[in-house]
């Protein structure tokens, strides 16, 4: 579960002090829940809060009862984090590599590591792509593999911030299959309203504030709206 108490984040005041997220106090239990809005709405400010790339200003967050400005290290356990472009996660040569380096710090075998990041790789369809280059996967392959890499270490929680942004419509299909297919929480952040409409709840995030709270049918309706579309 994911808890937010007043929880803000400000710009120092040598920046400019200017505010990407009020005071927001929620509960997220739901299984699958969208986080929509414009760009530079704040709702990525948001994402990040939940597993301390982002340090709450002020108020707290809490997952799993664990503080995350407290406990960030044990947070990051439980919450895996998924970026817009895959680039900025996939750093070892090939396929295999990548998954494993997931691995290092639960499992100490490197047959061992072998072995299980063999498996992740399967469920996703990328087995036959093992030993290939990162660089030479179209970008669906790139974004499962990174997913793959987050989910080696078994979150509880996975955080997507617009996984599908970069990728065709063929490819967005193959990420959104795997994404909902997911056994974990899911916390999506999209510009897709098609899937935020998907998910059980959705958030609509404006000028650094939660605008609407809802059904995520509801939710995609009411920011439809309010940007005249």
């Amino acid at each position: 579960m994911i808890e937010l108490d007043a929880a803000s984040v400000a710009l120092p005041e040598d920046e400019g002090g200017r505010v990407l997220l009020s005071p927001t106090s929620l509960t997220l239990a739901e299984r699958r829940v969208a986080i929509i809005g414009g760009n530079g709405s704040g709702k990525s400010t948001l994402a990040r809060l939940l597993n301390g790339l982002v340090t709450a200003t002020s108020g707290r967050v809490v997952v799993d009862g664990l503080d995350v400005a407290r406990k960030g290290k044990e947070v990051r356990r439980r919450v895996g984090f998924c970026f817009t472009d895959p680039a900025a996660q996939l750093v070892m040569p090939t396929c295999v590599e990548d998954v494993e380096l997931s691995l290092r710090r639960t499992v100490r075998s490197a047959s061992e590591r072998h072995a299980r990041a063999m498996e992740v790789l399967a469920r996703f369809g990328l087995e036959g792509l093992a030993s290939q280059s990162v660089h030479t996967l179209s970008g669906g392959q790139r974004q499962l593999l990174a997913l793959a890499g987050v989910l080696a270490a078994e979150p509880s929680i996975v955080v997507a911030d617009e996984p599908t942004t970069l990728l065709d419509l063929a490819n967005t299909r193959l990420v959104a299959d795997a994404l909902f297919g997911l056994s974990q929480q899911l916390v999506l952040v999209t510009h897709d309203l098609t899937l935020a409409a998907q998910c059980d709840r959705a958030l609509v995030v404006a000028d650094g504030a939660v605008t609407f709270d809802g059904p995520a049918p509801d939710a995609v309706a009411h920011y439809t709206q309010s940007v005249g579309a």
